[in-house]
């Protein structure tokens, strides 16, 4: 019999144990949601004399809710040993002699663990940071069960915990399952700012944290907010800031008329609630009501001057009213917060690794695998662009300048930026011309005070309104310190000749010229005017000075631009001699990528299709089966979820909901009706074992009444 588990993954242990000794190491440095659950297990072997072996996984989903529940997981390890051999080798048999079930408590900062001997005992305890075992009460079962829950719903498609070895299983199967998760969440709710929050907000609070965004995740990618409603109805009336949750569950039911009266009453309560404007904001831009939603993403400002969110709220409106001077200086005015890595723990290199595949997945002829050899390889010019390497409020920051250039183009940008702020040039010249004047004036002559380049945050002229009268507030935010930005993503923009194009095997091709952006004065410009003598006047009219990481991120969009501009043509060129266009799916793959951050989304179907031509890319078939999905294409929507739950199965992604596969087939049923969908797999002829992995998809959708379940 073989020492290692027939269909789950393992890593096994060089030392007995050291997995939960690095676990242990490592409690101390989580600060969010904690890392995935750890199952470790040891192996015995019948013969004496024969060493025994410690092997773990990564999982969630799994029931935390009691020592019995994680125990029950456990035990079911015992029918997944591999008895392949046959039976007159049972004497040396391999079994698990006993396990360790750890789930990161992420309210109390503590490791939950439960140890079972097979057969014998279960023992439940937590260590705390410094390593030491107390005994778990039901308050912290209860904190274990949703901190496991949150990770199941929002690790699910987070790329960061796309490791090998991590087993994902569904972390609700059915309505008393849910009703269960409601009412934890209803007695954790306060404390959800405990758990942290995204990348881009700087302070969690009560509406904006990990345990409200697994709440909004579980219910909104079922298009489903009605359970969640009462919930949000109860908490409302303790603090009127959740009518912003409660509202959006509205507008998510298409109950807009309720959701108003609630943004009503509830910003009468609180009208400085940034979270309840926000929702008015979006709610009113769908209308088309953009001077309502400017006034108010203004005010916004004014209350939460130190949140990234309202800056960006207020750019996306500027953007939409195409007052795209003010949407630049909002934007340079955005409070950037140094990104965080998500938890997770060092583990020792493992002896062995064992990552079995089902039977029923090989012989589906379904599964494809990740691809090696040539199609992997990539012109150095895609692979070094700096983009993919933004994160947090550095990725959102240029998500907003992508739109802006996508709206008025390159060109049109670029003059809008020497418009708005002072460059580098300007500045020189304009320090010499002061010079000059030092030298041949009297030293009696009177000058006029130094008047140095406005930097202040204060993107907008008021408009005159007795609800809105105070000017934009300065943002004094510690956060845009020049280590913050020396350290923005560890994006590379040397200083080399980048006007050189991506190397072109074929006829000679001159693509269009895309001018290089000029550098705007730094920021250190400011202190170096208001050291100057009181006799020398520096005036650059109302511009402000560029802050240094949004001048870095034009040199990430002029890089993007430059190597799309060169494909397009390249292509182009090819097309009119009728001649092939190669490229590896690599390279197809990331110029899909490349597409879709410049908002071409036809391009980026084009590049992800051609992909897939040539190699198997999970990130391809998601990335189409989003648009598919947008398109209402159901047949292409269905063969891209097909690829991507094979593929996940096989990498022991079990879980059906939420995900971002059931989103979008939940998108199409809401539009196309669940009968015609399943009509459609039927007429696939899949295999079996695969269309049984499908039809997961849709008795989510029958059990828990998605919109369109009926029809």
């Amino acid at each position: 019999m073989a020492d290692t588990l027939k269909d789950i993954p393992e890593f096994f242990e060089s030392e007995l144990g050291e997995s939960i000794i690095a676990r242990t190491d490592a409690l101390g440095a989580f600060r969010e949601l904690g890392p995935p659950d750890l199952c470790h297990i040891i192996k015995a072997n019948a013969k004496p004399g024969v060493r025994e072996i410690g092997s773990y996984h990564y999982v969630s989903g799994v029931d935390a809710s009691s020592s019995a529940t994680l125990a029950a997981y456990l035990n079911s390890l015992t029918y997944s040993m591999d008895e392949s051999q046959s039976w007159f080798t049972k004497s040396n048999a391999w079994r698990i002699r006993s396990g360790i079930y750890c789930c990161f408590n992420a309210f109390s900062r503590v490791d939950v663990r439960v140890e079972v001997k097979i057969p014998g005992g279960v023992e439940s305890y937590y260590v705390d940071v410094r390593g030491e075992r107390h005994e778990a009460t039901a308050s912290i079962w209860q904190e274990t069960y949703l901190s496991a829950i949150l990770r199941a719903v929002l690790y699910s498609d987070d790329s960061y915990y796309r490791l090998a070895g991590y087993r994902k299983i569904d972390p609700i199967t059915s309505l008393s399952a849910e009703a269960r998760f409601l009412e934890a969440v209803e007695n954790l709710f306060w404390r959800g700012w405990q758990l942290g929050s995204k990348p881009e907000i700087q302070v969690a609070t009560s509406v904006h944290n990990h345990l409200t965004a697994g709440v909004m995740k579980y219910f909104g990618d079922s298009f489903r907010y009605g359970p969640a409603v009462p919930l949000f109805e109860r908490l409302q009336k303790k603090d009127p800031e959740v009518g912003a949750l409660l509202a959006q569950a509205y507008i998510g039911q298409n109950e807009e008329i309720k959701a108003v009266k609630v943004l009503h009453d509830d910003l009468k309560q609180t009208p400085m609630s940034y979270p309840l404007l926000h929702v008015q904001v979006d709610f009113l831009r769908s209308k088309g009501q953009y001077d309502m939603a400017l006034k108010l993403a203004k005010f916004a400002v004014n209350t939460t001057p130190s949140e990234f969110l309202t800056w960006a709220k207020l750019t996306e409106v500027y953007i939409d009213i195409e007052d795209y001077k003010n949407a630049l200086l909002t934007l340079n005015s955005c409070p950037m917060f140094t990104y965080s890595e998500r938890d997770m723990h060092r583990m020792p290199a493992p002896s062995k690794t064992h990552l079995p595949i089902k039977p029923d997945i090989v012989s589906s002829g379904v599964m494809e695998e990740d691809s090696a050899g040539r199609e992997t390889e990539a012109d150095p010019n895609l692979l070094r662009l700096p983009a993919p390497a933004l994160h947090g409020t550095f990725a959102k920051a240029y998500t907003l300048l992508t739109r802006l250039a996508a709206k008025i183009g390159w060109d049109d940008l670029l003059k809008c930026r020497s418009v708005v702020f002072v460059m580098e040039e300007e500045y020189r010249i304009q320090k010499a011309k002061e010079e000059e004047k030092k030298t041949t004036h009297s030293p009696t002559t009177e000058y006029s005070p130094v008047e140095k380049p406005i930097s202040e945050k204060k993107p907008i002229e008021e408009e005159a309104s007795s609800e809105d009268d105070e000017p934009l507030k300065s943002n004094e935010a510690e956060t845009k310190s020049d280590e913050l930005v020396d350290n923005m993503e560890n994006v590379n923009l040397e200083d080399e000749d980048k006007s050189s194009s991506p190397k072109v095997d074929g006829p000679n091709i001159t693509a269009p010229s895309l001018e290089r952006p000029q550098q705007a004065a730094e920021d250190n410009k400011e202190k170096d005017l208001e050291s100057k003598a009181p006799d020398v006047s520096f005036s650059f009219g109302n511009k402000r000075l560029c802050e240094r990481w949004l001048d870095n991120l034009f040199m990430v969009l002029y890089e993007d631009l430059r190597v799309y501009t060169f494909w397009r043509t390249e292509a182009a060129h090819y097309r009119a001699q009728q001649m092939s266009y190669r490229k590896t799916g690599t390279e197809w793959e990331l110029m899909g990528d490349l597409a879709l951050r410049l908002w071409h989304e036809n391009e980026a179907k084009e590049a992800y299709e051609q992909c897939l031509d040539h190699k198997f890319s999970a990130k391809a078939w998601m990335k189409l089966l989003e648009i598919y999905a947008k398109e209402g294409n159901v047949q292409k929507a269905l063969l891209a979820a097909v690829k991507l739950t094979v593929y996940h199965e096989r990498w022991y992604h079990e879980i059906v909901y939420p995900t971002e596969i059931a989103c979008n087939l939940n998108k199409l049923i809401r539009k196309e009706g669940l009968s015609k969908m399943q009509n459609i797999l039927t007429s696939m002829n899949l295999p079996r074992p695969v269309e049984k992995l499908m039809t997961r998809y849709f008795d989510y959708g029958e059990l828990f009444k998605v919109e369109g379940y009926e029809l």
